[in-house]
């Protein structure tokens, strides 16, 4: 019989609504809820984001050093270019040296 007392003393939601209301035990839930994703989000979620965060930066520094190292390339293919054609006209304006000793 103490064992059906105690039963009937522990407070279920049905009962906790019928003392202090649906609007009471509803914002107690949500306040419980709220705290539970800010604890969530705060020791789960913040270090992991800083982690990406991290991340990025050092990838955005990578980026910015290929796009650095692909212009200086391209400065190197084009004065390569410019020396061929240079080359190329050098040789097709060229007056043959047996020619003018004649």
């Amino acid at each position: 019989m103490d064992e059906a007392v105690a039963i009937s003393n522990d407070p279920t939601i049905v009962q906790l609504i019928n003392d202090y209301g649906f609007p009471i035990v509803l914002a107690v839930g949500m306040g419980y809820f709220i705290y539970y994703v800010w604890q969530f989000i705060s020791n789960e979620l913040e270090p992991e984001i800083e982690k990406m965060h991290f991340q990025l930066i050092r990838l955005i520094d990578q980026v910015r050093m290929l796009d650095q190292d692909m212009i200086r390339l391209q400065q190197k293919v084009n004065v390569v270019l410019e020396y061929r054609e240079r080359q190329k006209f050098l040789e097709e304006n060229e007056v043959p040296a047996e020619g003018k000793k004649k």
